[in-house]
């Protein structure tokens, strides 16, 4: 696989410029001040999906052919890559297949089956989800859309990082949900790029953290997939993982791992405090700023808030409780 370029994330940029939303970099003076610096939320919770993911679907389709189009496209998705992939799809009238695990909510498979995509559950793992995919792209020639560890997913994705850059330049610390890399890669590589001091920091949970257990292996390793309030960032990055490991790699200056408490409590207080729905996989970066994980707080900081699609009755149980008392 060709490596991705900042110009490709610069391309990807201009094609799908009016086919997603630009979304807000906004101030959070509750977490500027319990942290002493200016903090922003990245906020892909406003994407008409409401997650990032539409991002790099939506390039990865806009660069194929017709003819590859007039295929059929699969994916196996946690849930807002394959929400982002049926959206995409059904504006270009493209058929779409998504497979899924037994562990991805409810309400994501409801909401990729409303895009009117055929919709498969494969198992308990998106291992066994992956397996199944490749069986049927051998079946019925059904072109595969991978859902990280792709050139035009990252670079898709890398887009927020220009947008950071656009309207934070002096931005000194981002903070990005970390799962199969395809976000953290594109976002650090356009950041890295055009300005290579800035604090890159990957946020996952403990229950699972696939990257984070390979960097520490310095290969990818398998990864048992348990239930977790970060659905999104589950599952494997792929023993045969191909960019994300490699570039997440490269970039990647801190990592820092969340308890299912500690996630809870930022989904709280992005509700308290800023008035923002976000899932917990979403939410994992201000996690590590409000339990004091970061070795080096310097600021600003941008914190990529990356999906809001969370079981309402799930949230409210969540946010019932107001945030407790943090640092500062």
């Amino acid at each position: 696989m060709n490596p991705v370029t900042i110009a490709d994330v610069r391309e990807a940029a201009a094609r799908i410029s009016g086919h997603v939303n630009r979304t807000p970099l906004r101030l959070s003076p509750y977490l500027s001040e319990i942290c002493g610096q200016t903090v922003r939320l990245k906020l892909e919770t406003m994407q008409d999906t409401g997650a990032f993911k539409i991002r790099g679907a939506t390039n990865a389709l806009m660069k194929m052919s017709d003819a590859d189009r007039a295929r059929g496209v699969i994916t196996m998705s946690s849930g807002n890559h394959g929400r982002g992939l049926a959206y995409a799809s059904k504006r270009l009238g493209v058929p779409c297949s998504v497979y899924m695990s037994e562990l991805v909510p409810k309400v994501k498979l409801e909401a990729i089956r409303s895009l009117g995509a055929e919709v498969v559950i494969a198992g308990p793992s998106q291992e066994t989800a992956e397996a199944a995919v490749h069986e049927r792209v051998a079946k019925d020639g059904l072109i595969y859309v991978h859902p990280f560890d792709a050139p035009d997913i990252i670079a898709g994705q890398g887009t927020i990082g220009l947008e950071i850059l656009e309207d934070m330049p002096d931005v000194k610390t981002v903070l990005v949900p970390l799962s199969g890399g395809g976000l953290f890669a594109g976002v650090a590589l356009a950041i890295k790029s055009l300005k290579p001091d800035v604090h890159m920091v990957g946020v996952t949970m403990e229950n699972g953290p696939a990257m984070v257990d390979s960097l520490q292996a310095g290969k990818p390793v398998p990864v048992d997939e348990v239930e977790t309030l970060a659905d999104a960032l589950g599952g494997t990055i792929g023993l045969d993982n191909k960019l994300t490991f490699e570039m997440t790699r490269r970039f990647i200056n801190e990592t820092t791992l969340l308890s299912e408490d500690e996630i809870a409590e930022a989904m709280r207080t992005l509700f308290h405090k800023d008035h923002i729905v976000s899932e917990g996989g979403g939410a994992v970066g201000v996690g590590a700023l409000v339990a004091n994980k970061l070795k080096a707080l310097k600021g600003p900081i941008a914190i990529v808030v990356s999906g809001c699609n969370v079981d309402m009755t799930t949230f409210q149980g969540i946010i019932s409780t107001t945030p407790m008392t943090t640092q500062g």
